[in-house]
């Protein structure tokens, strides 16, 4: 893993992320760097990318902090009312609605090929 549980716990206002033991922050992280390396193509592996950048570190950060609260939350799951894939959210019953951070902006300068650029881009429109 690119970034520890200590690293979200750190950066995070949400007491239920503080809270969450190793383990499940672990998956969370684990579904956040799927998420992030989607967007810029690759795995941060190469030696340009050694120490991992700081711009990616907070991307990856803020996306684990996010499956970390929309896991963690019991509630959130059961009282959605709609679910969009493409650009991923809840939408509660309630009416408010819990986003994937947009970290497009974090990471535009990672991404690889200008076909995923346009992609991702476009779908953040």
């Amino acid at each position: 893993m690119l970034i520890s549980p200590e690293d979200v716990r750190a950066y995070t206002v949400f007491e239920s992320v503080k809270n969450r033991s190793d383990e499940l922050l672990e998956s969370d992280i684990i579904e956040a760097e799927a998420e992030v390396f989607r967007i810029v193509g690759h795995k941060f592996t190469s030696e340009k990318n050694q120490p991992l950048p700081e711009k990616a570190k907070i991307a990856l950060i803020k996306m684990a902090q996010f499956f970390a609260l929309i896991n963690g939350d019991e509630s959130i799951i059961k009282g959605y009312k709609s679910e969009k894939i493409g650009d991923y959210s809840y939408t509660l019953a309630d009416g408010n609605a819990v986003s994937k951070p947009d970290v497009y902006n974090l990471l535009i300068d990672f991404i690889e090929s200008r076909e995923n650029r346009q992609k991702i881009q476009a779908a953040s429109n």
